[in-house]
This record gives structure tokens, sequence and C-alpha cells, in this order.
């Protein structure tokens, strides 16, 4: 029996559970969204931190609220279609005598089109409180969706990946002068997240009983590498509390400068570990009393980043303007992941030693009339992750933005903005060992398209 000892002994990380609970790799940029404005997309994500007519300062900068001279209600809604295709192939069992050449297609496309909501009102305050300005906005900072086939040849490393945050912002800004402007914000932050991956339990067995992979022989034998898939799933949840931080000031008629910061938010999912097991599997570990791999609760702790934003803008008249950002988002809080039972024992760990990230962004507008005007913008965004940590799950590498829009004054209370943006991600290459214990190695191809529509209603 001493091969079932060893057998209780094995952690998750040697069934696949690591990388299950891995947020970090839920998504793009990261597991970062920026689309709460169609307008500041027309113009790659530039002048957000002092957009003049835009309601989504109230969670990109408080301070730039005072920008809103009447009650204003916003309601944006983004696309956003992300397209990867796999090329390789990789060993199952590596490094032991039993490896053979991994099974499945190439997983077909990750990326399905998911949109993404926003929603702001910003509200001025008059009397003895005119220098104050009131705002609320609803929308999803962080998160993104893959999903594989679930028989593809990197099924061990990652299956689906589907991670949601929905924020509650309260703003409030002070005008000091008709200069300067400071503003705070206060975030209650939805996270949910559900992860999946096969598992490889015959690699497993036959890394403590080689017999039961070897006997007769290893074709005829009941256990082996690849012959025993079963699959796990991980659903967590929580919410968090954070906080907002901003400043505008305009030196001149023509120049405005913002800066805004937003807080780390830190979550402990909880939720629950399933595992589904081959009747094999299952009535080995019945026979030995193995009950390690039994679903149940659990959770880990995550923390999405703190990001940091200046913005500037020149009006050079007054149908022409540009903005540039330059953005850094904390991505070095995700160090690792680690996953415990709901008794607090750790089950494992596994390191990301992701980095802070960069966004470069320029812009500009052009209004055609008093009706029309139309914007553009290019951007460089860097990866967190890098070619020793990268998985499947995050098919991601530096990329570049290139983004048209265009607005329509309807009214002199209505107006709708349309925008497009192409991103173009250089090729991610995988060279990874999975914690089933399988080697992939290949090279992704991607890009993603977003295409955002809003109006917005003045009081």
């Amino acid at each position: 029996m001493q091969h079932v000892h060893r057998f209780t002994r094995l952690s998750a990380l040697a069934l696949g559970i690591t990388g299950v609970l891995a947020i970090g790799q839920a998504g793009a940029t990261g597991f970062q969204i920026r689309e709460n404005s169609v307008k500041n997309m027309g113009r790659a994500n530039s002048g957000t931190a002092v957009a003049q007519d835009d309601a989504s300062v109230v969670s990109n900068n408080p301070a730039a609220m005072v920008n809103l001279k009447s009650t204003t209600v916003q309601a944006d809604v983004t696309g956003i279609d992300l397209t990867a295709d796999f090329t390789g192939g990789g060993t199952a069992a590596a490094g032991s005598p039993l490896a053979r050449p991994l099974t499945g297609g190439n997983g077909g496309d990750p990326g399905s089109l998911e949109t993404v909501p926003a929603l702001a009102v910003v509200v001025p305050l008059s009397g003895s409180l005119e220098y104050v300005t009131l705002g609320a906005s609803i929308s999803a900072p962080f998160g993104l969706k893959t999903e594989y086939d679930r028989d593809w040849v990197g099924r061990y490393n990652a299956v689906k990946s589907d991670l949601k945050t929905v924020d509650l912002t309260l703003s409030a800004a002070i005008e000091l002068s008709e200069r300067f402007s400071v503003g705070v914000g206060f975030i209650y932050e939805r996270a949910e997240a559900t992860l999946s991956n096969a598992v490889d339990f015959g690699s497993a067995i036959c890394r403590v009983n080689v017999a039961a992979c070897i006997t007769p022989n290893p074709v005829a034998a009941p256990f082996g590498p690849q012959k025993n898939d079963g699959f796990a799933e991980v659903t967590g949840d929580d919410t968090g509390i954070g906080w907002l931080f901003g400043a505008q000031w305009r030196p001149t008629d023509q120049l405005s400068i913002g800066y805004s910061h937003r807080s780390e938010i830190d979550h402990d999912l909880e939720g629950s570990i399933e595992f589904t097991k081959p009747a094999a599997v299952q009535a080995l570990f019945g026979a030995a009393g193995i009950t390690q791999y039994n679903s149940g609760p659990g959770g880990a702790a995550l923390t999405t980043p703190a990001v940091d934003t200046l913005s500037v803008q020149y009006d050079f008249n007054d149908d022409f303007r540009m903005m540039a950002d330059i953005q850094q988002t904390g991505w070095e809080s995700l160090q690792s992941i680690n996953i415990k039972r709901s008794n607090g024992a750790l089950v494992s760990s596994e390191a990301f030693n992701w980095e802070d990230t960069m966004l470069y962004s320029l812009g500009a507008e052009y209004d055609l009339n008093d009706s029309w005007a139309l914007r553009a913008g290019v951007a460089s965004d860097e990866t967190p992750t890098n070619d020793q940590a990268r998985t499947p799950r995050l098919p991601d590498n530096d990329r570049m933005l290139y983004s048209v829009g265009v607005t329509w004054q309807a009214t002199p209370a209505l107006s709708v903005d349309a925008a497009y943006m192409y991103i173009s991600i250089d090729s991610p290459t995988i060279d990874v060992v999975s914690s089933s214990g399988s080697h992939l190695v290949g090279e992704f191809k991607g890009h993603a398209d977003l295409l955002g529509f809003s109006a917005r209603y003045k009081f």
C-alpha cells in the first residue's frame, strides 16, 4: 500500500487545480477592460482624465466631473471580439518513460463576442454648493472570457476562463478655482469567476504506481497518460471596496492636465472546486480511501491592480484638439495565486511574476460643424505576462490599438457616439508544463475587434 500513501500526498497542483483559479489569466492586457466610454475608445483611450463632455469621468477621474455643467446621463455598450488561433503540440507525461504525443485539435477560436455595458450620471449642484459635482457609475473594469474545445491539445492547461467584475462608483468633485478641481470616489466591486481545465488522472497514477500503467502492457494497461482524463472546475465570487482620487488643472484656456489614481481592491474569492473523475479512477480512490480530490468548497485571494493615469489635452482652436495619456497598471500585485480549502489548508500555489504595464495613447478630435465631430487615435499597450509565465488562458502579448469615432449632436440635449477599435497583438509563444505533467509548445496569432455605441442626454 506504499503507493497509496504516496498518492494521497499528491497536491492538487499535480492534478490540475493550479490555474483553475488563475484569475489573472482571464483576459486581455492582463484582464483589464478600459471600455467604459465609446467616446474615449474613438481616440484610443486618450484624454480619459480630462474628458470635457463625457460622464465616464465618474470612474476615470472624478475631478473632471466639473467639466459637465448640467445633469448628464450616459449609457455605453461595447462589443469585444477576441480572435486567436493556436498552432503547436506537445507531450503527455513529459519526462517519463511513458511520454507520448498530446492528442487533440487546436482548440478552435477561444474568443467570442462579449458585450461590456456602462452607465454614468453626473449631477452639478447649485446654490451654496454650486462648486460641488456628484456622480455615480456602473462599469466593468476587469474581465474577459476565453473558452477552448474540451478535447483540445492544451486541455490540461485551460478550457474555460471567465472573469467578470462589476463596479458601482460614487464620486464627488470640488471646483477649488476656475482652473483647478479635485475629486474622490468610492468603489464597490463585485467579482465572479468560473475557470476549468482537464485533468490527466492517468499520468498522475503512473507517477506513483508504474505497474498500473504497464501491466499487462502499456497499451492494454487500465491506466496511462491521456487514458483517464477527468475535469476540474472552480467557481468563486466576492465583493471588495476601493477608492479613487483625481485632480484637474487648466493652466491656460487651451491646456488641460488631469491625473487620477484608482486603488487596488482585495478579494477573497469563495466558491467550490468540482472534480469529475472517470469510473476507474473513482473506484481506485474509493478502495484506497482517498478523499483528497473530492469536490468541496475552496477559494483564493485576488487583488485587482492599482491604475494611475496622466492625461493632457490641448485645444489648438475651437474645432480641433489633441489628447495624450500615459497609464500605469500595477500588475505586480499579482505575483502568485494561493488556492486554499475552506478550512484554510493550502492546496497549491502558482507563481505568476507579472509586471507593471504602461499604456501610451495619442488622439485627436475635429468638429466638422455643430452637429458632427470626428476623432481618431493610436496607442501602444504592454502585456504584464512574459515568455516564462504565459499560458493558454492568456494568449496575450504587447499590442497596438487603432481607433476611429464619431459624435452626432442630434439635439442640444441628446448626442450619440460610435467608435471602432482594432487591436493587433504580437504573436505570443507558449512553452509550458501543465500541472498534469504535459508539455505544451506552440504559438498563437490573434487580434481583437471592438465596436461601441453610446448615448448622452443633458437635462
